[in-house]
């Protein structure tokens, strides 16, 4: 008697949820549909093969796929666009995870709880930039990590002084690294010519990384007058404590800043929503969330520091804050005031105005 061949399933129209847990030498997916799971395997980390597995077994399905965000950025989810495929950035902490899953972590199981949460509805996704954007974001990070890097060189050569009991002549500033304090830190003499090459070296070091931040705070410059950010570096520039960089780290980190619908979710992506927690009658005291955008709540902190000075409303709201706590919450209390206003000026188009909170 003669079998006929089983029938092909058919996934027209069908959900099909894919759980990436991403590597650099390899990745791990999780395949599930509304009612099964369907498969688990690996594969070399590559987008195309994968899109191909996909539409090849899976014919005219509808397919979500997500990935955890971290050190491959967003140009998994840019490439399977490209491809049709509508695939989503999830942030790690927000994948529900039970205590089983965690005391057995492994890339099977993460990339399952993924694939599983697509189908069940439980996953958040974070915004993905355009390239544009996520580039010029670059360019003002890279002034950040100049500054920093710069900062620890200083630091290195004050240790290098301090080790050898090198007083600092009363007659130079080492504040703010002049030309002439430089010169007095080359003609420094030390018993051995190692020494002389050590301070040597890391003055060049220091050079160059001025010379590199010159050079980027000129990108930045010429980046803020382009049509895309002029209009809005303007605005923010009528607050008093916002200059340029400020004012393209805030940009370049927030984007289109309407796409916040309640001030709270914006708050919250700046670092400065807090953490409660509560049980019964016991409760903690709030302190602010580790989540959120570092770039921009250090920025927004500094720049609160600053108007507190320049601005008497501002001032005043201070002051009757420290009343009630110490300066440091004083200050976030302040900072959200500040993101207050810039959401409205960037929204309204409006420039800020001294004494209004």
């Amino acid at each position: 008697m003669q079998t006929l061949p089983a029938k092909a399933p058919d996934y027209t129209e069908q959900n099909i949820y894919v759980g990436i847990d991403v590597h650099d030498k390899s990745w791990k997916v999780h395949i599930f549909s509304d009612e099964f799971e369907l498969k688990s395997f690996s594969q070399q980390p590559d987008v195309d093969s994968l899109s191909k597995y996909l539409t090849r077994n899976y014919p005219k399905a509808n397919f979500l796929l997500a990935y955890e965000s971290g050190f491959f950025g967003f140009w998994i989810h840019r490439a399977f666009k490209d491809r049709g495929i509508n695939c989503r950035v999830v942030h790690a902490a927000d994948v529900p995870t039970s205590d089983k899953e965690q005391s057995r972590k492994s890339d099977a199981v993460d990339s399952k709880k993924i694939a599983k949460g697509l189908k069940n509805g439980d996953l958040s996704f974070i915004h993905v930039p355009e390239i544009q954007l996520e580039l010029d974001r670059q360019v003002v990070r890279n002034r950040t990590t100049l500054a920093i890097d710069s900062t620890r060189v200083k630091n290195r050569i004050k240790g290098m002084l301090k080790l050898h009991g090198i007083i600092i002549p009363s007659t130079i500033c080492s504040k703010h690294w002049s030309k002439k304090y430089l010169q007095w830190l080359q003609s420094i003499d030390f018993a051995s010519v190692s020494g002389k090459l050590a301070l040597g070296n890391m003055i060049d070091q220091l050079q160059f990384l001025d010379a590199q931040r010159r050079k980027i705070d000129n990108t930045i410059k010429a980046l803020s007058e382009s049509e895309r950010y002029k209009e809005d570096v303007n605005l923010l520039r009528s607050i008093p404590s916002i200059g340029i960089l400020s004012a393209m780290i805030l940009l370049s980190e927030i984007g289109d800043i309407k796409r916040f619908k309640r001030f709270d979710e914006l708050s919250s992506y700046c670092g400065l929503a807090p953490n409660c927690q509560q049980s019964g009658e016991r409760r903690q005291p709030a302190t602010l969330s580790h989540r959120g955008n570092a770039h921009i709540k250090n920025v927004l902190i500094e720049c609160a520091w600053i108007i507190v000075r320049k601005d008497l409303a501002i001032l005043l709201y201070y002051k009757e804050q420290i009343k009630r706590m110490k300066a440091q919450k004083a200050i976030i209390k302040v900072t959200r005031k500040l993101l207050s206003r810039i959401r409205h000026i960037l929204i309204n188009k409006t420039e800020y105005v001294l004494g209004v909170i």
